[in-house]
């Protein structure tokens, strides 16, 4: 949607297909917040990303009004909910938060680098993409061992911490999507699909252009559709 940028927006620099950024643009949706979406190319990283954040140029990055730059996609994530959270997606206290960040640590210093080897297997010519699978079904079996409790991974409502990995068991389940049909894990597999079919997911996969300099500004949001 093209419109008239107010003065005062946050920037997300994203990319659509990254998880990370997924998992950020869903934090920002739901939690109602407008900002100026600018769609980037990884082999084409703009200037303006780069003068940002020069050691890592990467996305999600967020540039707020006053200057300040969030480059990192679970902070995006909190940054969002805590300025207006609808569903109580952060929790009842401290203590849900505590467990949803045990589970984004887990998915990204230990799942995250097989989900890599896995996906990019002839990169890691060292073992068979089986190998590298097998590593990151121990996440896999934890998550269904959670869900095997409560459909969701805090209890019975969708919260942070779902949002906060789905992106990354949707690209684990897409490697190889007949394995993963047919691998032991229902409850995990009706969780991604319950997820995958949710419009806040289909909402946020929305198609944009790269973003060009000068350009009619992006607003990214649930309030544009108010």
């Amino acid at each position: 949607m093209l419109v008239k940028k107010p003065a005062t927006l946050p920037i997300l620099y994203s990319f659509r297909r990254c998880p990370y950024a997924m998992r950020a643009r869903m934090g920002l949706y739901r939690s109602g917040l407008l900002v100026e979406l600018r769609e980037v190319k990884l082999a084409e990283m703009p200037q303006q990303l780069r003068a940002l954040v020069a050691d890592d140029p990467t996305v999600p990055v967020l540039r707020l009004p006053d200057g300040e730059v969030i480059a990192q996609s679970w902070d995006i994530v909190l940054w969002a909910l805590r300025r207006n959270d609808p569903d109580r997606w952060l929790g009842n206290g401290s203590s849900d938060l505590q467990r949803a960040g045990q589970w984004i640590e887990i998915n990204d210093f230990s799942f995250k680098p097989d989900l890599d080897r896995y996906k990019y297997a002839e990169r890691f010519p060292e073992y068979p993409a089986t190998h590298y699978r097998r590593a990151g079904e121990a996440f896999l079996r934890d998550l269904e061992r959670q869900l095997d409790a409560a459909p969701y991974l805090l209890g019975r409502h969708l919260s942070v911490a779902d949002i906060g990995i789905f992106p990354f068991i949707r690209q684990f389940a897409h490697v190889d999507r007949d394995w993963f049909a047919a691998a032991p894990y229902p409850r995990l597999q009706q969780w991604l699909n319950n997820l995958l079919d949710d419009p806040l997911f289909i909402a946020i996969m929305a198609k944009y252009p790269a973003w060009r300099p000068g350009q009619e500004p992006v607003l990214f949001g649930a309030a544009q559709d108010d």
